[in-house]
């Protein structure tokens, strides 16, 4: 995925027509908001017509019934393009809020698909700034940029014309201030670029760091962060509004610029319009009409450069997101995939190795076996690479060298969706959504019902607390479940696990946050989960894996040793050293 470091390009043809592409599903709201505009633009152009035949026709002749006329069909004219006017804007921005709709939806879906490794690397505050202000820069090219700048461009080729019609000279008159015009347009643009793009770097920092701030407030308070994360914040603050202030110093210096061209080409207009009449060259009719369009002429190409930001913000933005939906996910099923109904549970990891980062290998060479039914423990020092076997067994992330099967067939010939729907895993931090207990169960499966989900509570012992709850299992939980203890959110986590029914059952330390009555009352529940289950279970507390029928023991990534606890226990090797060790303080904590 890109970093926030754009490309800066002015125009990028390919992101445009990538972008258009969206509107494809809605060409008959893109007719008729196209429609309405260039009706707006007409209407505009008639107005200053009326003016014209007003002053030369009736008022020069003294016609007032003729003037009345005139003066209705202005003010009908003028109701007419409010109307059309309110119509294209609501158009548009209906067209906008559709798009915006799809576009967000593609987003959320793709990054759902992304591999862990993808989030390792990128923050989540980037993320929401994806899905977030990039998309709504986007939105404002539909709704404000594209169609408006079709409009401008067709009122500024009609203004043009009737000018050229009405005379000739005074239209080549007003003309010679255009290039002062596109001098000054194409300084602003390179200016107002290079600022945008300053904006949008340090928005995406100001996202990444408040989304971190915020999910560690925990650690920040009891470590008294909060002065240094304060100016952090504030230096990263700082300097995204220094670059939005500069934006606006150029809008500052732009406008009264065109607006100090503008009169100048005016001033010009009435001296030598004002010559024409006196040689009899023009009428008043026709020079008063043409400093009305002379003023609407200046409009358009104001406007114009205005969208054109509009529309360099869109590029910005559409290769930020268009960047994430061409991350492609880095695991996937292969096309011939076998659909996975039911597995007896039997794995095997052959000569695995993985490395997060080149060839710096968290697992080397690993080998073992693991039969149908059978309950494995992985035991080991922090960084042995325990968690990481569990990851490659989901295909989380992708072994580099080795194979992992399961039922004797290699992980990556099964459908990704189905591998991991053989499985459940416990994790030592409990992930609860916003929602009710029910859902956060049954995690929005329709295939669970509320019978299935009191009953995986009642074997996992969650039932009894469930029930005192103020609503039961309808209660609200807040994010990540703040209104629980650890214990019982672990305790949801084990019926989320059994009410899926896994053939593989997977415990990544889930007992090391439940206090000791708490872990009896679910070891029973944890022996009948893995009655029937191949079970593999991550463990701190050496003690309560002595029931398993196999002990695997890793050591800097590698497998040093396996057998049961005694036979382990027995050859006095590192297992031996690991339990007594943790058996000596074990002894202290309670002396």
């Amino acid at each position: 995925m890109q970093s926030d470091e754009l490309s800066g390009k002015i125009y990028d043809s390919a992101f445009l027509k990538r972008m258009f592409m969206y509107t494809r599903r809605y060409k008959k709201l893109v007719g008729s908001a196209v429609f309405m505009i260039i009706f707006a633009s007409l209407l505009q152009l008639v107005a200053p017509f009326l003016t014209k035949e007003a002053i030369d026709i009736y008022i020069k002749g003294g016609n007032l019934e003729g003037l009345n006329a005139v003066v209705v069909i202005y003010l009908g004219v003028m109701v007419l393009v409010f109307f059309t006017q309110y119509t294209q804007t609501y158009l548009t921005q209906l067209l906008g809020q559709k798009l915006m709709y799809d576009l967000r939806a593609e987003i959320f879906g793709h990054i759902q698909k992304l591999s862990l490794s993808f989030f390792d690397k990128n923050p989540v505050g980037r993320l929401m700034t994806r899905v977030t202000s990039d998309v709504e820069s986007l939105n404002q090219m539909f709704t404000q940029g594209v169609v408006s700048i079709f409009g401008n461009v067709f009122l500024l080729v009609g203004i043009i014309s009737i000018m050229v019609s009405i005379n000739l000279e005074l239209a080549l008159w007003t003309f010679i201030v255009i290039p002062f015009l596109f001098g000054i347009t194409w300084v602003f643009k390179r200016k107002v670029r290079i600022a945008f793009r300053e904006i949008r770097k340090r928005l995406a920092q100001i996202n990444s760091y408040l989304q971190e701030n915020i999910t560690g407030m925990n650690i920040v308070q009891i470590f008294n962060r909060q002065e240094k994360n304060y100016n952090t914040f504030k230096e990263i603050n700082y300097k995204h509004t220094k670059a939005h202030v500069k934006t606006v110093s150029y809008y500052a210096i732009f406008y009264p610029a065109i607006e100090v061209v503008s009169a100048m080409a005016l001033a010009v207009v009435l001296v030598r319009g004002g010559l024409l009449k006196i040689d009899q060259v023009t009428t008043y009719g026709a020079l008063v009409a043409f400093i009305q369009y002379a003023q609407m002429f200046f409009r358009p190409i104001s406007d114009l450069s205005d969208k054109f930001n509009v529309l360099q913000g869109a590029i910005a933005a559409a290769e930020r997101v268009f960047g994430l939906l061409d991350t492609p996910p880095k695991i996937q099923s292969i096309r011939n995939n076998h659909a996975m109904v039911k597995v007896e549970g039997s794995i095997e990891f052959d000569d695995v190795c993985f490395a997060y980062n080149d060839e710096n290998w968290v697992l080397e060479n690993v080998s073992f076996k693991i039969e149908p039914g059978e309950s494995i423990a992985i035991v080991g020092h922090t960084g042995a690479g325990k968690t990481s076997l569990i990851n490659l067994l989901g295909r989380q992330y992708e072994i580099q060298k080795g194979a992992i099967y399961i039922d004797r067939k290699n992980i990556r010939e099964y459908d990704l969706r189905g591998l991991r729907k053989t499985m459940a895993l416990v994790l030592q931090d409990v992930f609860l959504f916003s929602g009710s207990i029910f859902d956060n169960i049954s995690l929005g499966n329709p295939d669970i019902s509320m019978a299935a989900v009191i009953e995986s509570c009642k074997k996992v012992n969650a039932h009894g607390f469930i029930e005192k709850l103020p609503q039961g299992y309808n209660t609200i939980l807040n994010e990540r479940g703040s209104i629980l203890s650890m214990g019982q959110r672990q305790l949801l986590s084990f019926a989320r696990a059994l009410v899926v029914d896994p053939q593989i059952l997977i415990l990544d330390e889930a007992t090391s946050n439940i206090d000791t009555e708490t872990e009896i009352l679910i070891q029973k529940a944890l022996d009948y989960m893995m009655v029937g289950r191949t079970s593999i279970i991550i463990a701190h507390r050496l003690s309560t894996i002595k029931h398993v029928d196999k002990i695997l023991v890793f050591h800097k990534g590698c497998l040093k040793e396996m057998g049961s606890h005694n036979a382990l226990m027995k050859s006095k090797g590192l297992y031996y050293q690991l339990y007594q060790l943790q058996y000596m303080d074990q002894e202290k904590t309670a002396v």
